[in-house]
């Protein structure tokens, strides 16, 4: 969950750009060098600038990103503006060297250039594996208005959007989710406040309405009810896959009524215990199955788990102890796992997602630092600990292979990094997730994430409001890109 705050309006506008660079490999073999660049923000441009340019127009004011790619090698992007600020969306049709801005999915017009637009507050994307009538793949973005969940979809590429605003069921929500299946069937999850469930709800007209109604967390962990942090939603739509269109819903949660009750009155909440939630029949039911249990003192709800699904069927579990990033695989829907096995060699990995394509081969990311002390979380860490992106990759993931991890960024962020939501009291700049997706017939990876520092290039110089003295503050707060250009892939 994120700030409720206008951000346009508390910070103001102006955000630096990020110089196209190559950053080298940082540990080990595998991915190589990687092109990051800032994206253009709406309505400060008009939809249709490309990034990276010469023109001073690749800029934006948004955080929290995500991104998904086409089963034709498209890949699309969203980013929060914040409640009430609107989501700005992008797309790449070159593999991820270059993004062009789309029409604001949630603005209600192209011509809305207020600064203000229903939602704005948690995004999500996902994509239909399968092409609509008029050839395209519909692509939906999710955004959260707190009194419900906007549900934007695109039939024509990203060039129009529809927007629904009540695509949940239950109104007033925190953190949705969604996921896509068949050309028009898509489910979205979130927390309701009322019992703080994870319920899910399915549409089978491409978002137009939801009229199914489903619970992640089932009788047999009813006390997870109180004393949970979701994770993502996804699908299995692979062709070869034996599972196809099973639906996993992951969390983390207490390990047992006992740990509630401590969790609901008196704290500590050590969300300690990683679940998978499986529907088989689309969201109607899921029934849970234990992940991971860690030992007492342990939480993984540091925003968030992660859940994803390789060609072959292979559904892997990412989480973190603030520490390390771990991965655990199932190859039997979830029933059982195998792991946990590392997947940070750096000494602090927080905000994992993951994405797998060929079946055992995964990439995981997350912003890493090299500082960790005993006892210090990261929302304390000094002003000397730098964090950049990393990228960790496994092609043999189910076949005793191992993880190598390199940097795909520069340092996007300086000093406390707090991961308690609208609850932190410390630095929030890097809020509370990112993403990355992989081109489907390369395999190279393009990430999305945010960064926080002033950076002054020629071709991408900084907004008013960016300065040098207002580096590593939100002021400077912005939504970048890292493409991998070689290496090692997943595919």
């Amino acid at each position: 969950m994120r700030s409720t705050s206008l951000r346009r309006l508390v910070a103001g506008c102006g955000l630096a750009a990020v110089t196209l660079v190559v950053v080298a490999a940082a540990q080990g073999k595998g991915a190589g060098g990687f092109a990051n660049f800032e994206l253009a923000g709406i309505p400060l441009q008009p939809a249709g600038v490309s990034c990276p340019n010469g023109q001073g127009t690749c800029t934006n004011f948004a955080s929290e990103p995500a991104i998904r790619a086409t089963p034709d090698g498209e890949f699309f992007g969203s980013s929060e503006n914040g409640l009430g600020g609107g989501t700005d969306a992008w797309r790449s049709s070159d593999g991820g060297l270059h993004y062009t801005q789309l029409p604001c999915p949630n603005c209600g017009s192209e011509a809305n250039d207020t600064g203000f637009a229903p939602g704005g507050g948690d995004t999500d994307l996902a994509i239909a594996p399968a092409k609509n009538a008029a050839g395209f793949y519909d692509v939906y973005v999710a955004s959260l208005t707190l009194a419900n969940v906007d549900v934007s979809t695109s039939t024509d590429n990203g060039a129009t959007w529809s927007l629904n605003p009540i695509g949940a069921t239950v109104a007033g929500d925190d953190r949705e989710w969604i996921t896509a299946d068949g050309a028009s069937n898509v489910c979205l999850s979130y927390h309701d406040l009322a019992t703080f469930n994870i319920d899910v709800d399915c549409s089978a007209d491409a978002g137009a309405t939801f009229t199914q109604l489903g619970e992640a967390i089932d009788a047999a962990h009813s006390y997870a009810i109180n004393a949970n942090a979701t994770g993502n939603l996804t699908t299995d739509t692979s062709a070869v896959s034996p599972f196809r269109h099973t639906i996993y819903q992951t969390f983390s949660a207490v390990d047992s009524t006992s740990e509630q009750l401590t969790c609901n009155t008196t704290g500590p909440c050590d969300f300690r215990d990683v679940f998978m939630a499986v529907s088989t029949d689309g969201g109607k039911t899921f029934t849970d199955h234990l992940v991971h249990r860690g030992a007492p003192g342990t939480s993984y709800g540091h925003q968030f788990v992660n859940v994803t699904v390789d060609q072959g069927g292979t559904v892997y579990s990412v989480y973190s102890d603030d520490r390390t990033t771990f991965m655990s695989y199932s190859t039997n829907r979830g029933e059982t796992w195998s792991g946990p096995v590392k997947v940070s060699s750096i000494a602090t990995a927080i905000m994992p997602w993951a994405v797998a394509l060929a079946p055992g081969k995964i990439d995981v990311v997350y912003y890493g630092s090299s500082f960790a002390k005993n006892g210090v979380a990261p929302d304390d860490y000094p002003s000397s600990a730098s964090w950049s992106v990393y990228l960790a990759q496994d092609v043999r993931a189910t076949s005793g292979g191992s993880f190598k991890q390199v940097a795909a960024s520069p340092i996007v962020h300086f000093g406390g990094v707090c991961e308690s939501g609208i609850a932190c009291s410390g630095n929030r700049d890097l809020f509370d997730d990112f993403g990355v997706a992989v081109h489907p017939a390369t395999g190279l990876a393009s990430i999305i994430y945010s960064d926080d520092q002033y950076t002054n290039d020629a071709n991408d110089p900084p907004q008013p409001g960016c300065t040098p003295a207002e580096s590593n503050t939100i002021s400077c707060d912005h939504t970048a890109i890292a493409t991998q250009t070689g290496g090692t892939t997943i595919r």
